[in-house]
């Protein structure tokens, strides 16, 4: 189905779909010509890059997935940059997220919970065996491939033990309230892996229990929740496992139980497997290379580009199904709120534009367009900041197009109330919505 002209190319990749974005980045997927294989590409804007000084965050956070080798982590293959862009490009992980399952199924069972909480202890050990700390771990972060194997993803907030001052602590407030230590909230400096360990321990909680260990709507009351690790394991907790979150989720990091306790914990053992790979050399002498404006680098890229809405490839439209926007979001109150929606549209890609634009604009939108993509950004400050809507048009077949509406900034909760306000006005161009497409058991372009 897919035309090549169609496409952007960078080097031997061709871009396709965005598979999530941030402030910094957007992810792609991308699809190398020679070989045939399918890849994740982190593009980051070289401009915004120097504009908010991240020079430094940007090369830790690249020579940090450099350096990880191992299975349960989602591998970084090699570094590109265009005069205007940055380029990663990253094992494309298709099972998921993780918390999809529960989302969709609700709780696992005890042994199916201990399986993936062994292989994320086995790549936080690791992680941390290399001076590497993740320090955002949370559902977003836990991907699975085809043969249902946890990936931890996303070391957009690692950070590397260079990064420890002489008192030997981290002194970086970051990561999801719900999960994060609280030391790491108190601001008073901590130690990366202790702090790591119990963004663990909830994790562990959550898969065994299906909703979240400190929760509250107002976030001065979930961290005294925090501070005194105020929550009580379900009754269908086995008494081992009880006590292991306990330890864990111990608020003095000092007398928490550390991972090597943890992997030598009778709960943890059972049905335990080693995870076996092999180490690598890894050079980091490109890190350096993608910031050189001399024009010297090997790895500089001309990103080529043709005007008109991006062709859909078979793969693609199946891969919309499986979860692989990077971006679902598990909130106990609202089951799963999607940062993004689709529908389907036989008008022309000009015609759905334009119906856009004249929906978003009375609702207070401001609107930028360009190549068959646009922006629309909120006016008014929301919860989270102003809300910003990145929407893209697909061809799928002659005359038959998907649209995307990605939230890229502000408030999940706005978004959904923004699509249920504008459906009204493109009701003219709408096909079919994605509820009505995965009601049909059309899951190929829902997701």
């Amino acid at each position: 189905m897919a035309t090549r002209g169609s496409r952007t190319r960078v080097g031997k990749y061709e871009l396709g779909r965005t598979l999530g974005e941030g402030t910094f980045a957007k992810v792609k997927f991308a699809h190398n010509v020679d070989t045939g294989e399918n890849f994740a590409i982190k593009i980051l804007d070289k401009e915004k890059v120097l504009k908010h000084k991240m020079i430094g965050q940007i090369k830790r956070e690249i020579s940090t997935m450099k350096l990880i080798r191992h299975p349960n982590v989602t591998r970084m293959y090699e570094v590109m940059a265009s005069k205007t862009k940055i380029y990663i490009v990253l094992e494309f992980v298709n099972g998921g997220e993780l918390f999809d399952k529960i989302a969709s199924h609700g709780r696992l069972k005890e042994d199916e919970a201990r399986k993936y909480f062994q292989q994320l202890i086995n790549a936080v050990d690791y992680c941390h065996s290399r001076g590497v700390f993740h320090r955002d771990l949370k559902p977003e972060n836990l991907l699975l491939d085809a043969n249902g194997v946890l990936k931890v993803s996303d070391f957009g907030l690692s950070a590397v033990s260079q990064q420890v001052r002489e008192d030997g602590l981290l002194h970086t407030t970051c990561g999801t309230p719900n999960y994060v230590a609280p030391e790491v909230i108190n601001n008073k400096g901590y130690d990366g892996a202790k702090a790591d360990l119990w963004s663990c321990g909830v994790i562990l909680f959550v898969l065994m229990a299906g909703y979240l260990p400190f929760e509250d709507s107002n976030l001065m009351q979930l961290y005294k929740k925090i501070f005194k690790a105020d929550f009580n394991c379900p009754s269908w907790f086995s008494t081992s496992a009880k006590k292991l979150i306990k330890r864990i989720l111990d608020p003095n990091p000092e007398t928490r139980i550390s991972i090597s306790e943890v992997i030598g914990n009778e709960w943890f053992k059972k049905g335990y497997k080693p995870p076996v790979f092999e180490s690598e050399d890894v050079s980091l002498a490109d890190v350096d290379a993608i910031f050189n404006e001399s024009g010297d680098c090997k790895n500089l890229v001309v990103e080529q580009r043709e005007e008109r809405p991006l062709t859909m490839n078979a793969f693609e439209l199946i891969s919309t199904s499986q979860g692989l926007n990077l971006s679902s979001l598990f909130e106990k109150q609202m089951g799963l709120v999607k940062r993004q929606t689709r529908f389907t549209s036989k008008c022309p890609a000009n015609e759905i534009i334009s119906k856009i634009e004249e929906a978003a604009m009375p609702l207070g939108f401001d609107v930028k367009k360009s190549n068959y993509k646009m922006k629309l950004q909120g006016e008014k400050t929301g919860r989270k900041g102003h809300l910003s809507i990145a929407t893209e048009i697909f061809e799928v077949a002659p005359s038959l197009y998907m649209v995307e509406l990605r939230k890229s900034g502000g408030d999940t909760l706005e978004f959904h109330n923004f699509y249920k306000n504008i459906s009204t006005g493109l009701k003219d161009i709408v096909w079919k919505s994605e509820e009505e497409m995965r009601g049909e058991g059309g899951g190929s372009v829902g997701s």
